[in-house]
């Protein structure tokens, strides 16, 4: 029974540790355009932070595995985002006229299933060894393995890519 828990704690954790994380990181961004530096290198501190106690929450409790299963379990994640859960929220954004929250899902929603085959792929590749770059965009999350013009998802331009 207490086992149980734990592994519940631990998750719930995660979960709030990770979100905790993206919330500072927006109040870093935030304080930077406000010219406040020393708020947002706090921020900033405090969220690496809260990624360290996101990543041994998230080791402690077991949901670590392999590689290929850890791309698995990504291409199903990403495989339920872009499929299950964005369409209906941007069917009720669009019903809410919220055109903002309509833009930023379909960026998602369509970065997802990107994300998705690239895992696939990953996955199907796992053994070679030749090195592959990736660039994200910067504006909606699109991942490509060559800096394109422009992204295909949101338009924005290619110089604005980051190399991983």
């Amino acid at each position: 029974m207490s086992e149980n828990k734990t592994l519940d704690n631990l998750m719930e954790a995660f979960a709030g540790e990770s979100q905790a994380n993206k919330k500072y990181m927006a109040y870093a961004k935030k304080a930077e355009q406000e010219g406040k530096l020393n708020a947002a290198k706090l921020f900033r501190a405090a969220a690496d932070a809260e990624t360290i106690h996101a990543l041994k929450e998230f080791e402690v409790a077991g949901k670590i595995s392999t590689t290929a299963d850890n791309l698995k379990d990504a291409v199903a994640g990403e495989t339920y985002e872009y499929k299950e859960m964005y369409p209906p929220f941007i069917k009720e954004a669009e019903a809410e006229g919220n055109k903002a929250a309509v833009r930023i899902f379909t960026f998602a929603m369509k970065a997802e299933e990107v994300h998705a085959r690239l895992y696939q792929e990953a996955l199907e590749n796992l053994d070679e060894t030749e090195e592959v770059f990736y660039y994200l965009c910067p504006v909606c999350g699109n991942i490509e393995k060559a800096v394109p013009e422009r992204c295909s998802i949101c338009g924005a331009k290619g110089d604005r890519f980051i190399k991983y």
